[in-house]
């Protein structure tokens, strides 16, 4: 069977996404361009957001006192021992909000990583309301000759989890952001994470219908994992109660679940996180690599018959 997207993969897939746009497989270079958070600097709030360890995603490469040069050539030789088959890249500004400084000193960083030979565009991960015209403008003439995508940290569809992970803005924010970038041809991505204290399954299989009313072109999905030396990881022994951390089978069919009312159009990067086992404080089978999860939850669909949009409501 072929599925809305034009493959036989039961999911709208990152990699099928990629194929599309650059006729073959494309990598992520994570950088880390020492970009700040108004959420730790006192200008929105301090502290972060509860659950934040940007350290535990950050590639042993990417480390802000090397030049942006120096972590995409480290990055490209890193990925062709893991992923040989990919010789297009995308310079991935990462850690914190990679929008947070004057438009100037912005271009200057990103021309940085677009003057790479191997590098063919940049996805620039960044907070809701650290965005405006005068940027996007900016991004959408450089989306004339070079791939640009933003990523926003949306992280849930509700206000009162947003305000007990402090995370600084409301969902409004996140959906006005997305319109506007859509607006100025910006390609828009947006990451949740799954089981935030607080939320119940329903709330979040709910926020499904709500996320697919957005004009995005990806999603990324993680469950919740606890970090080290995170507000969360005090927060968690003294209420439990409140957190939902998933079992691995629970959360395979969970994300089934969602993805059955996902709007088909919308591409998938991810079912769930995966970082570094040494930063975990929670689950064991979150020390699994996502490509071991991603098979088991390809496996589930097969034999559920399942594919994303099934249970979709236009």
């Amino acid at each position: 069977m072929t599925y809305p997207w034009g493959d036989e993969r039961r999911f709208n897939s990152y990699s099928r996404y990629f194929a599309k746009q650059f006729g073959g497989r494309v990598q992520k270079i994570s950088i880390d361009a020492g970009f700040s958070c108004p959420n730790r600097d006192g200008k929105t709030s301090t502290g972060g957001c509860t659950f934040c360890s940007n350290d535990a995603f950050n590639p042993s490469y990417c480390r802000p006192e090397k030049s942006i040069k120096q972590q995409i050539e480290e990055g490209i030789a890193f990925h062709q021992r893991r992923y040989r088959r990919a010789n297009k890249y995308l310079a991935y500004f990462q850690p914190f909000s990679n929008t947070y400084k004057p438009l100037e000193e912005l271009k200057s960083i990103y021309q940085q990583a677009l003057e790479v030979p191997e590098i063919i565009g940049i996805v620039i991960g960044t907070r809701p309301d650290l965005i405006d015209e005068d940027i996007l403008q900016y991004l959408g003439e450089l989306q004339q000759s070079n791939y640009v995508m933003l990523e926003y940290g949306v992280e849930s569809v509700y206000d009162e989890t947003l305000r007990r992970v402090n995370r600084g803005h409301d969902f409004a924010t996140a959906e006005k952001a997305i319109r506007l970038t859509v607006q100025y041809g910006i390609p828009c991505g947006a990451h949740f994470i799954f089981g935030l204290p607080g939320e119940t399954k329903t709330m979040m299989l709910d926020a499904a219908d709500i996320i697919s009313r957005q004009p995005l072109t990806t999603v990324k999905f993680h469950q919740l994992q606890i970090f080290k030396d995170t507000k969360m990881a005090e927060e968690y022994p003294q209420h439990p109660e409140l957190f939902h951390l998933f079992e691995l089978e629970e959360y395979i069919n969970f994300v089934i679940d969602f993805a059955e009312r996902l709007h088909p159009d919308i591409v998938i990067e991810r079912f769930a996180g995966e970082v570094p086992p040494r930063f975990l404080v929670s689950e064991p089978w979150m020390k699994l690599r996502y490509d071991e999860v991603l098979a088991r939850i390809e496996k589930r669909m097969e034999e559920r018959n399942s594919w994303q949009g099934k249970r979709f409501l236009q």
